[in-house]
């Protein structure tokens, strides 16, 4: 029989160390998701790869995103602790051998298994946080890990140039060898013992069904906007069809199969499903920008690349100063109220966007940019403590791995969908108006429709957090297990 879990909140006096560790392994994995962009270019030049460079990202992606849940499940069977290092000790290995690469596909390889131990660290960070501290000062601690998040986005394109410039692509890999090591250490005697479900088999059928449905349906998505396919294209429907059947048949496993991977009675919790949906359209409107911002920058603008960097800068350094308000703001005012506020304005940010125009100077993007980033650092960190002040203890690390799936599936949907209506739109324009597609009137209606698709996603994602209920109250089992362990208060009413 599955026993409760007893949390580790009452017994972890260095909860800001323990904070600390978490931060250090997030600025690390972060920084590397950025860092590798910037190098693609020169590593396309080196190894002959060509156009096939983009399974360089492509194939972390993947890997990342597709085994977050199993992750999570794992974390609440091997417990935290054990599994938090073993993704730093893969993760590792994987950044040596990848500055070891000899061609393209060597490379691609030790990225998925770099992908592997960053899914660890990526699905178990915010549920150590959240055993870490009580359910009030969660939104403090996750809104100093946003900033973080930010932080090592916005400095893995700076680090990267300099490390390119100086020591060729390999540096950007090897860095996080001494590094990583730091890091496991810090965490081997920092992290206290994780708490662990016990009695449970693992659903390999369940796990087997969501990892190829995943990888088929993003690999169809990615492929889809691009011009040698595009969404027509045999190979893409069949991804698309196929992964979205293997998804079908994973839910309905789950619900038939005793112990299941992903215990789909979480989501009868309103609060719990609220904030999941409404990351989702936060993540996908993000992804959408991110795709379409620089070749508007570029491209209609006509700024050079290092200008356009320094302007996109303007939205993670905004984020990283508002998330920690965000997350300090979470313990005095209703989750329901502030994420809600939040993505409100994240949603007049976006809306100002679509009246994108060539005459536009680099203020005009800069603070369009920080009003988004300002709304979505006051949302992230209430809506994530609230996801996870909701979550039964005993499912609290797959819970923390959707926040991350969710956000990792959402930047693809949102580049997918970004492309799809941009194309179609500016097509369409050329057609009826006898011009190129890359005319720029057929580009700028293409990305004003974007950023109207975006802004209508986001008042989405505010209704669903409008709606979020409280967070139940701790069933008599888990009640008993945290009064052991001296905890009062286990769960907070998160609005």
């Amino acid at each position: 029989m599955t026993q409760p879990i007893a949390s580790v909140e009452a017994s972890a006096p260095n909860k800001w160390i323990i904070l600390g560790t978490v931060m250090f392994g997030t600025f690390m994995s972060t920084l590397d998701s950025s860092i590798v962009n910037i190098a693609l270019p020169t590593i396309r030049r080196e190894l002959g790869a060509g156009d096939r460079v983009e399974w360089i990202v492509l194939c972390y992606l993947l890997t990342t995103t597709s085994t977050l849940l199993i992750m999570g499940k794992l974390s609440d069977w091997v417990g935290r602790r054990q599994l938090y290092i073993t993704g730093f000790s893969v993760f590792v290995v994987g950044s040596l051998c990848c500055g070891l690469a000899w061609n393209l596909w060597s490379l691609v390889g030790f990225r998925v298994l770099q992908g592997l131990g960053a899914s660890m660290i990526f699905a178990i960070g915010p549920a150590i946080i959240s055993d870490a501290f009580s359910p009030k000062e969660r939104g403090q601690a996750l809104g100093l890990m946003g900033s973080i998040v930010a932080a090592g986005s916005s400095a893995g394109p700076v680090i990267g140039g300099l490390l390119l410039s100086k020591f060729g692509w390999s540096s950007i890999f090897f860095v996080n060898v001494p590094i990583g090591l730091i890091a496991i250490w810090r965490a081997w005697t920092i992290l206290p013992e994780s708490p662990k479900v016990t009695g449970q088999r693992f659903d390999l059928v369940g796990a087997g069904l969501f990892l190829v449905g995943v990888i088929t349906l993003l690999t169809g998505l990615d492929f889809g906007p691009e011009p040698r396919y595009g969404w027509n294209d045999s190979l893409v429907v069949g991804l698309l069809s196929v992964g979205g059947v293997l998804l079908v048949l994973f839910f309905l496993w789950e619900m038939r199969v005793k112990e299941p991977m992903l215990r789909l009675s979480l989501f009868r919790v309103r609060a719990f499903t609220s904030a999941i949906l409404a990351a989702f359209c936060g993540f996908i409107a993000s992804g959408a920008n991110l795709f379409v911002i620089p070749f508007f920058l570029q491209q209609l603008l006509g700024l050079p690349p290092g200008r356009a960097g320094l302007i996109l800068l303007a939205g993670p350094l905004t984020l990283s100063l508002v998330a920690p308000l965000g997350g300090y703001l979470s313990s005095k005012i209703s989750a329901r109220w502030l994420s809600s506020a939040g993505l409100l304005i994240t949603a007049s940010g976006y809306f100002a966007f679509s009246y994108l125009s060539t005459d536009w100077e680099w203020q005009d993007v800069v603070w369009r940019s920080s009003l988004v980033s300002l709304g979505f650092g006051l949302f992230q960190s209430p809506n994530s403590s609230s996801a996870l002040n909701s979550a039964p203890l005993d499912q609290r690390g797959i819970a923390s791995s959707m926040i991350a799936f969710m956000r990792n599936l959402g930047f693809v949907v949102g580049i997918a969908l970004a492309a799809a209506v941009w194309y179609s739109l500016r097509n369409r324009y050329a057609v009826s108006n006898h011009v190129s597609p890359e005319a720029t009137p057929a580009q700028l209606l293409g990305m004003h429709y974007v950023y109207l698709t975006m802004t209508g996603l986001v008042l989405l994602g505010a209704l669903f957090s409008l709606t979020r209920g409280n967070a139940p109250k701790p069933s008599p089992a888990e009640t008993t297990a945290l009064s052991t362990s001296g905890l009062s208060n286990p769960v907070s009413q998160a609005d």
